[in-house]
């Protein structure tokens, strides 16, 4: 399989096969799509393609705790059987994937560098060459570029240039975005990939894919932020007039709340987990001191279950819930993109299932909510389209975003990146060669 889609005629050079893998802390998720041109611009701005999902497969995520692999044996068997899924539904094999990363400490910087272009029209080059001396600042030890992205150029004294190619000045500048990442985390998520005999084409944060996925383009040009809560990690991106300005996460998710129930009530973890997704809610109910919920404790073979009142589960989420959100909101403010954020915010990824959690999070910070879904992806199976597949759809919209996008040239572990002809970069050529 190779991602120009066979042989060199026009038809078939136009439309091409895509993978992705989503390896988060509850599910391993695999999505085969097929990406071909789009005829009308209707669709979501700035997708060149339309994308059609033919072939998914999930598993119960192993030896993955917040984000991180802890035990490569048994996430390489999670990730192997939900590869093997996808590949045998799409009909094809597959030998190179996307893949998100959650872990590893996230940390987004600004930089911005300049570079002399003596009167003559900017090219494709001198964008090459003032990205490049953006994104080498941004090289420490012991951390990994995910991302360095361009948020605006400017010629001359000029701020706010989309795309300098073809004009006239004598300084190009650019402010960038780089999200930086823990070297270990990642080497060690490539390495259970590599053990289930496939190779990592790129690694992309989960806060960016998941906002690709799951914010409409008013959102996107206005300004909002998007917070994929997850089961290990919750991530928060921040996008403003289109571009992806600041990430994060957080090492808390939607288990921590089942690990609260579970303690709290003193039960299994299995059954916190059933009376959260059945009864759980963050929002304190009228009726919740009356309502009785039947509990069986940890090593009671006693046929009678405890009955509890529903208040004394609802103190127990909410305590953890409202705990995440004022992090959150905290982090949001100290980033300095609180204002670019508005009163838009978007919460997506399994945990915002929850009942009663855009309630709380409109509470908390202060702004409106809404849930997200994945959007302007067709062929995903019913129990596929809700707020916990974002992360897997964002990886597919991803390579249509990647032009602009540079990287240093060392990459992890000697991966192909963008820019020095690997498949990425044969990629995002073969989308820009496909208007």
């Amino acid at each position: 399989m190779n991602w120009l889609g066979g042989s060199g005629d026009a038809s078939s050079r136009r439309s091409g096969t895509l993978t992705v893998l989503d390896v988060g802390s509850n599910k391993v998720c695999c999505m085969v799509a097929k990406l071909k041109p789009n005829d009308d611009g209707k669709l979501l701005r700035g997708r060149s393609h339309r994308i059609q999902v033919i072939g998914i497969g999930h598993q119960k995520s192993q030896g993955v705790k917040s984000g991180v692999i802890v035990d490569l044996d048994r996430a390489e068997h999670a990730i192997r059987l939900s590869v093997d899924a996808a590949e045998r539904m799409a009909g094809l094999t597959v030998d190179s994937l996307i893949v998100n990363m959650t872990a590893g400490r996230l940390k987004s910087e600004s930089f911005s560098a300049t570079i002399n272009l003596g009167g003559h029209e900017a090219d494709e080059a001198d964008v090459k060459r003032v990205l490049g001396a953006g994104a080498k600042q941004a090289l420490k030890a012991e951390r990994e570029v995910v991302h360095s992205l361009p948020v605006g150029f400017s010629l001359d004294a000029e701020r706010g240039v989309r795309d300098p190619r073809g004009m006239v000045g004598d300084t190009l500048g650019v402010d960038m975005h780089v999200l930086t990442g823990d070297a270990a985390p990642m080497r060690n998520l490539e390495l259970s990939i590599n053990r289930s005999h496939l190779s990592v084409e790129r690694m992309v944060a989960t806060p960016y894919a998941s906002g690709l996925a799951a914010l409409v383009d008013d959102e996107l040009e206005l300004g909002a932020a998007c917070i994929d809560m997850g089961g290990g990690t919750t991530t928060i991106s921040v996008f403003s007039e289109g571009k992806f300005v600041h990430g994060d996460a957080i090492a808390i998710g939607g288990n921590h709340v089942t690990l609260d129930m579970a303690k709290g009530l003193s039960t299994s973890l299995d059954a916190a987990e059933r009376l959260k997704v059945m009864h759980g809610s963050a929002l304190p109910g009228s009726a919740d001191d009356r309502d009785l919920v039947s509990i069986q404790p940890i090593g009671d073979d006693g046929d009678v279950p405890l009955q509890i009142p529903r208040s004394v589960m609802t103190r127990i989420v909410r305590a953890r819930i409202d705990e995440t959100l004022e992090l959150l909101r905290d982090r949001l403010n100290k980033s300095g993109y609180g204002n670019a954020v508005g009163k838009r915010v978007v919460l997506t990824g399994g945990a915002s299932q929850l009942a009663g959690l855009p309630e709380a999070a409109r509470r908390i910070l202060g702004r409106n909510v809404r849930i997200g879904r994945p959007l302007g992806v067709a062929g995903l199976p019913e129990a596929a389209k809700g707020p916990a597949f974002s992360a897997a759809v964002g990886l597919l919209i991803y390579p249509q975003m990647a032009s602009f996008e540079s990287h240093p040239a060392k990459g992890i572990s000697g991966l192909r990146m963008t820019g020095t002809g690997g498949k990425l970069h044969r990629m995002s050529q073969w989308l820009r060669d496909s208007f």
